[in-house]
């Protein structure tokens, strides 16, 4: 009867329709920022239930502990760093995703999804030299979405307009938008020329279009009738996600709702302002839950929840002054952004990649707890086995099928992964070593230790979470071996 039963449900879940996928892709949320993690200073009740009736990872990771090379490496399986051109990209790069390349989308789309994007991209538009005011091509429709309205860059970055498929939302022909980095436009206002018009001063950095009463990076003109106000953000992306989940609720669809929370500038809307003791940064927070609250509704609402496989996680770890004078810091009152774990955004220690990530899919994750080591490179392979596309031999070359571990059926996930940042770090197991690499201990302007070391660095992340130990000096032997297997995955170009 055991066997029987076992055929029995293996053949349910080949029959089974293909689960609806929604990943929710937050913006510089620390491990420590949720109060699922185990924050106090700041309630996150949707995120809460959201974990409550998921499975809550305790060692998950971006694969970068920034957002360019994190979120190329989840769309492509590849870690960013084997290529040039994948850091942190200015707001006119063209696009670093070759068009017909097999991509998350894309293979989503060839296992019969309709797939949108909505909110931050920051992958790059165009083939190089964008006009903003005709079409802007290639992007997201070329790499396997069916929709896309984005966030071009970085809500600190300019251009400071929505993009909808190809072309500016909004666009006034007749007031054309320039974009430029390196020099000003002409004799228009900038931050560092004209703070007395700014409702938010930059801390470093970030002192040149004036946009909206803050002054961004790059430089603008133009477009007055398309500008962004970034207090109405939040609710512009989240009526656009929700919209494409009505739309296609009737067949499957894959949404990636890349939120700009909790990203500088921080200008919540003003039903989000003050709910926290924190400042901008807390508040910001509170508004990210209320975006993952709408969707969970929208879910409910057309009665797709059971099926429905919805993830939430970030695309590297926490900042709190990141170029704007917001209070942050001042008002942290003993809140810790990575809980534990040292370091954060920009870091080689653990705050710098490992992240929230929740997944939640009624028909099959029952809810629970699981330690397994897991990277958003692995997405890729890992949805790829969920819904039954054929991997191509040279497709995600760091990309690992999780699957098991995702729906909570095995406690394993990899045995290494690489984490990135100013240096590569190799994990293995509960063992953590930081490659040798140079530059300050601290993060000047955002007062972040970097994970910096004339020597390499080892450390047991298990015993030891905040990497206080540094264990090299006892253990050459084990820092050698490690140091080689890095070396083989680098150079052999693939770790799959």
């Amino acid at each position: 009867r055991g066997f029987l039963g076992l055929c029995a449900s293996a053949l349910r879940a080949a029959d089974a329709p293909k689960p609806n996928i929604v990943l929710i892709y937050a913006d510089d949320i620390g491990y420590g920022d949720l109060s699922c993690y185990g924050a106090t200073k700041v309630k996150t009740p949707n995120l809460d239930k959201l974990a409550a009736k998921g499975l809550r990872f305790t060692d998950a990771h971006s694969s970068s502990a920034t957002c360019t090379p994190s979120r190329y490496s989840m769309m492509t399986g590849e870690y960013a760093w084997r290529r040039k051109g994948t850091g942190v990209l200015p707001g006119d790069a063209r696009l670093i995703i070759e068009p017909g390349r097999f991509t998350l989308p894309a293979m989503l789309q060839k296992a019969g999804y309709k797939t949108g994007v909505v909110g931050k991209w920051h992958l790059g538009l165009g083939d190089g030299d964008i006009d903003w005011n005709g079409e802007i091509k290639p992007g997201p429709l070329e790499v396997g979405f069916d929709y896309a309205f984005l966030l071009p860059a970085t809500g600190d970055r300019v251009p400071c307009v929505y993009v909808e498929n190809h072309q500016v939302v909004g666009l006034d022909r007749a007031d054309p938008i320039r974009v430029q980095y390196g020099k000003p436009i002409g004799d228009e206002p900038t931050g560092k020329k004209n703070p007395e018009k700014l409702k938010m001063q930059p801390s470093h950095g970030h002192d040149m279009a004036i946009v909206n009463g803050v002054s961004r990076i790059g430089y603008m003109t133009g477009g007055t009738k398309a500008l962004w106000v970034d207090e109405d953000m939040a609710d512009v992306f989240t009526r656009k996600a929700v919209t494409f989940i009505d739309q296609h609720k009737r067949e499957p669809f894959f949404l990636f709702f890349a939120t700009h929370d909790i990203h500088v500038p921080r200008l919540p809307h003003k039903r989000f302002a003050g709910k926290t003791t924190m400042g901008p940064r807390g508040d910001a927070i509170v508004e990210l839950d209320w975006c993952v609250g709408e969707v969970m509704k929208a879910l409910e609402r057309n009665g797709i929840v059971q099926n429905t496989l919805i993830m939430f996680s970030s695309d590297n770890g926490p900042v709190v002054d990141d170029g704007y004078v917001d209070g942050a810091v001042e008002k942290l009152g003993g809140h810790k952004p990575a809980g534990g774990l040292r370091g954060g955004k920009y870091s080689n220690f653990e705050g710098g990649t490992r992240v929230p990530l929740i997944a939640r899919w009624p028909a099959r994750i029952k809810p629970g707890v699981s330690g397994a080591l897991i990277g958003q490179q692995d997405f890729l392979a890992t949805f790829a086995k969920l819904t039954g596309v054929a991997m191509p031999d040279d497709a995600g070359p760091d990309s690992f099928d999780l699957s098991d571990a995702l729906v909570g059926v095995s406690s394993k996930g990899r045995t290494h992964i690489v984490e990135h940042a100013r240096a590569l770090s190799y994990r293995e197991g509960n063992w953590k070593m930081i490659e040798a690499n140079a530059g300050p201990a601290v993060n000047p302007n955002t007062n972040t230790e970097m994970g910096t070391g004339a020597a390499a660095q080892l450390y047991d992340v298990a015993a030891d979470p905040g990497e206080t130990r540094d264990l090299a000096a006892s253990q050459p032997a084990r820092v050698a071996a490690m140091q080689g297997a890095l070396n083989r995955v680098r150079e052999n170009g693939w770790s799959r």
